[in-house]
């Protein structure tokens, strides 16, 4: 409590007022877009405190005002519903890209050519940590979620990359419910799991401004296990009912890889196995504890063709591989075109000597 005193003089009422500079509410401030892709606003509420205003005149006339004024604040960050999650949950079809060179601009192009996802793929590409958060302040910018995809499945690399503040985590090589509840539980806080904690500091809490954090990261994480491998099939229907597994991410390559089929992942044997692998998964329900589930295009397995099976997330291309096409396209259109113009000079040649031996 405060304690004004004023001159006799100075009061010329009794009756409680309100400074002028404290009549107005403190307004919603908007912040941009964090780790996590969905919009985020900074919101200030107000709880009262009282503060006293007391004015003193003579002895024989006195008068006191008092004047409750709103003026706490708390600070809250409330995401924007549309995450992956929720999106899924809603039984939209996401697609997505690959990020295998861990470059901000074409990670920012990605973004802004309306992927619904981009995977940083720390697994295959040549990044760690460092790079992949340049990609994920890149695909904020464009507020698209980004998942990141581990090198490895363990806690020390499951910390750090969830420390960034990605919406979605992939653990490669899950091939048994008991490794499956392993990665879940690198994803949450004790007593659920064995994360460590810096949620204070960290970029996935807004560095410690959301204050909301330890309530919604569970609700608002992707948590997607890789099948991809004889093993891992063997055991997918399991894994796709861990509590806390969200998505079963087929791996057609490495599968082809583990059954001898190295060099042709659209073997009838390899397919039949993903078959397997895709209704285990399918047939668990994700809305009472199943999976949902996601896989990579291939060129004998299109993006619609996963689409037909049900897939709920596909992942089309690779942006190395989409330069790389592009590339080899513009290279080849060049070449081409010199043969195209060669030709051309060489029946012009022709013609002219045609009509130098008519005349």
């Amino acid at each position: 409590m405060a304690t004004l005193t004023y001159s006799a003089a100075a009061v010329r009422t009794t009756k409680p007022t309100t400074p002028p500079a404290l009549r107005k509410p403190i307004a919603v401030i908007p912040i941009k877009p964090n780790s996590i892709s969905p919009i985020k606003t900074l919101n200030r509420t107000t709880k009262p405190t009282t503060f006293s205003i007391k004015s003193t005149a003579s002895s024989d006339h006195s008068s006191t005002a008092t004047t409750t004024i709103t003026t706490t604040t708390t600070t809250s960050i409330s995401p924007s519903p549309l995450t992956l999650k929720s999106r899924l949950q809603n039984g939209e079809s996401l697609y997505g890209l690959f990020l295998l060179s861990f470059c901000p601009t074409l990670a920012e192009i990605a973004g802004l050519s309306g992927y619904d996802f981009v995977v940083v793929d720390m697994e295959h590409g040549h990044g760690g940590i460092p790079e992949a958060l340049s990609c994920l302040h890149a695909l904020a910018s464009t507020q698209t979620p980004a998942i990141l995809r581990l090198p490895e499945t363990s806690a020390t690399w499951a910390k750090k990359a969830l420390d960034l503040g990605p919406q979605g985590i992939m653990f490669p090589m899950i091939e048994s419910s008991k490794a499956a509840k392993k990665a879940v539980s690198y994803c949450r806080f004790p007593p659920a799991g064995v994360r460590g904690s810096a949620h204070t500091v960290v970029r996935a809490s807004s560095y410690g401004i959301d204050e909301g954090y330890l309530s919604n990261y569970e609700n608002q994480l992707l948590i997607m296990c890789q099948v991809e491998s004889e093993e891992g099939v063997k055991h997918a229907e399991d894994i796709a009912t861990v509590d806390g597994v969200d998505c079963i991410q087929m791996g057609p390559l490495d599968l082809s890889a583990s059954m001898g089929y190295l060099w042709d992942p659209a073997n009838k044997k390899v397919r039949k196995m993903m078959e397997a692998a895709e209704n285990a998964a399918l047939g668990s329900n994700p809305k009472e504890g199943g999976a949902y589930l996601a896989g990579f295009a291939m060129p004998h397995d299109g993006p619609r063709d996963l689409g037909t099976r049900g897939y709920h997330m596909v992942s089309g291309a690779v942006d190395v591989g989409l330069f790389r096409g592009a590339a080899v396209e513009d290279v080849k259109r060049f070449k081409m075109s010199l043969m195209d113009g060669l030709d051309d000079e060489q029946e012009d040649e022709k013609d002219a000597d045609e009509k130098y031996w008519s005349e």
